[in-house]
C-alpha cells in the first residue's frame, strides 16, 4: 500500500466522518468509527448502509463482495479508549469547535500509543491552534477531505512548523493508498486550498439569500449557467449539511454570526439540515 499505517480510527460519524471511515475500510484498512453514544452510532449504521448502496451505484468496480468486505473491516464504538488503543492513525472529524477539538486531542494523548499519528479533518481551523493539546505536535497535522470522498477524492495534507516531515510523507502515502489524490499544502493556510476557493463563494450565496437579493433557485441557476458548474452554491450547502457552516459562522465575525442566526431560524430550527434530513434549501426524496 506504500504506507505503514494499518489500523485507523475516525472520530465523528457525521456526514463526512462516516464517508472517511467507509472509504478507509473500503480500501482494505481496519477501521474503528467512534461517536459519543449509541444513538449517534445507530445513525452512523444507517449512514454506512446508505454508503454501501451509493458505492455500488457510483464507484467503478464496487459490488456486494467489496462493500461487504468494507463492512467487515469497519467497527463502531462509543468508548474513546477503545477507539484509541491500537490505532496507527486517528482522524478527528468532530464539530468545528476549537475548544472541543483541543479537549478531545488532550484525552487522546493519554489513551493512544506514543506512536499514533493524530490528524484533524477541520475545514477551517489551523492545526497549529490544536498542536500543543495533542502532546505530540511532531506527529500531528491536518488531513482534509472533500465531501463525497468517493467522487471528489482529494485529501489535503497540511502540517505545522512542528510536524515531522516524515509524518507528512506517511500521511501523503496513506491518502494515496485509500484512493485519494494527495494535495500537499506547503505552509499553513486557513481554509487550505479547497475552502480558500469554496467558502467565499458559499458565503456570498448565503448573503444574497439571507438579504433577499435573489431567490435560492435563481442564485444557483446563475452560477450553474454562467460557469458550467454542475451544482449551485446553495445546492453545495445542502450536500455538505447545514450544521457545519452554521457552526463555523456562529464563531465568526458579526456578519458571520448574523448569517448563522438567519440559517438557524429559517432552516436548522425547522430540521432542514440538507440532503441528510431530506430538506435544506431544497427538498429531497
Amino acid at each position: 500500500m506504500g504506507t505503514t499505517i494499518r489500523k485507523v480510527s475516525v472520530l465523528g460519524t457525521g456526514v463526512l466522518g462516516a464517508q472517511i471511515a467507509y472509504q478507509v475500510a473500503y480500501s482494505g484498512f481496519e477501521v474503528v468509527a467512534y461517536d459519543i453514544d449509541q444513538q449517534a452510532l445507530s445513525t452512523a449504521r444507517e449512514r454506512f448502509e446508505r454508503l454501501s448502496h451509493t458505492y455500488q451505484a457510483e464507484v467503478p468496480g464496487a459490488d456486494d463482495v467489496r462493500t461487504s468486505a468494507a463492512s467487515r473491516w469497519l467497527r463502531l464504538t462509543d468508548d474513546l479508549a477503545d477507539a484509541a488503543k491500537d490505532a496507527d492513525l486517528i482522524i478527528e472529524a468532530i464539530p468545528e469547535r476549537l475548544d472541543l477539538k483541543r479537549e478531545t486531542f488532550a484525552k487522546l494523548n493519554e489513551l493512544a500509543p506514543a506512536s499514533t499519528i493524530f490528524a484533524t479533518n477541520s475545514s477551517t481551523l489551523l492545526p497549529s491552534a490544536m498542536a500543543d493539546s495533542t502532546g505530540r505536535p511532531d506527529k500531528f497535522l491536518a488531513l482534509h477531505f472533500a465531501n463525497r470522498v468517493w467522487q471528489f477524492n482529494t485529501a489535503e495534507v497540511m502540517g505545522t512548523e512542528r510536524t515531522d516531515p516524515a509524518v507528512t510523507e506517511e500521511l501523503t502515502a496513506f491518502a494515496g493508498a485509500i484512493g485519494m489524490i494527495p494535495i500537499v499544502v506547503h505552509k499553513e493556510k486557513a481554509g487550505y486550498v479547497l475552502n480558500s476557493l469554496l467558502v467565499p463563494l458559499l458565503n456570498s450565496a448565503l448573503t444574497l439569500a439571507a438579504g433577499g437579493y435573489a431567490g435560492v433557485e435563481d442564485i444557483d441557476r446563475t452560477w450553474r449557467i454562467a460557469t458550467g458548474a454542475p451544482l449551485g452554491p446553495l445546492q453545495i450547502y445542502d450536500v455538505i449539511g447545514l450544521m457545519t457552516p452554521y457552526n463555523i459562522l456562529a464563531y465568526g465575525s458579526d456578519g458571520d454570526r448574523e448569517l448563522a442566526a438567519w440559517l438557524k431560524t429559517n432552516y436548522i430550527d425547522q430540521n432542514k439540515l440538507g440532503v441528510s434530513s431530506g430538506e435544506g434549501f431544497y427538498k429531497y426524496a
